[in-house]
């Protein structure tokens, strides 16, 4: 008759543990989080932004130009002419068609300066061009 515990006790059979599986999943989960992560553009800049009671979210807006209170205009984290606005919004809705302006203007800057970079905007063939606001402080 046979021994089924001396038997056990002959093949020393270690268990081994495969993670091979569990690192596939995470590097597929790792790469399914990157692409389906929005990344946040920033104008490169510090601005103060106005207050207004009936600011709202826009969730679209792809193309940011900033004013700060010397009323020196930056786009993609560079100081840009007044007069190249124009230029570097075409060229950034060429690469984006249905990309959204919004000017986030200081609240120190002038508004003339303001009024020239939506122009400029709506030059280039932009058609959502809006204005950047906070809400004030308790909304």
């Amino acid at each position: 008759m046979l021994n089924v515990s001396s038997s056990r006790k002959h093949k020393k059979s270690a268990v081994e543990l495969n993670i091979a599986p569990l690192i596939d999943m995470v590097f597929i989960l790792l790469i399914f989080f990157l692409v389906t992560t929005s990344f946040v553009k920033e104008t490169g800049i510090d601005v103060t932004r106005p207050t207004a009671s009936t600011a709202t979210t826009q969730s679209k807006a792809t193309i940011l130009i900033a004013v700060d209170s010397q009323n020196r205009v930056f786009m993609d984290h560079r100081g840009i002419d007044i007069r190249a606005v124009r230029a570097n919004t075409e060229r950034a809705l060429a690469e984006n068609p249905d990309g959204a302006v919004v000017v986030v203007a200081d609240r120190q800057s002038d508004t003339g300066v303001a009024i020239q970079v939506m122009d400029g905007c709506r030059l280039a063939g932009a058609s959502n061009v809006s204005l950047a606001a906070a809400l004030p402080e308790g909304q």
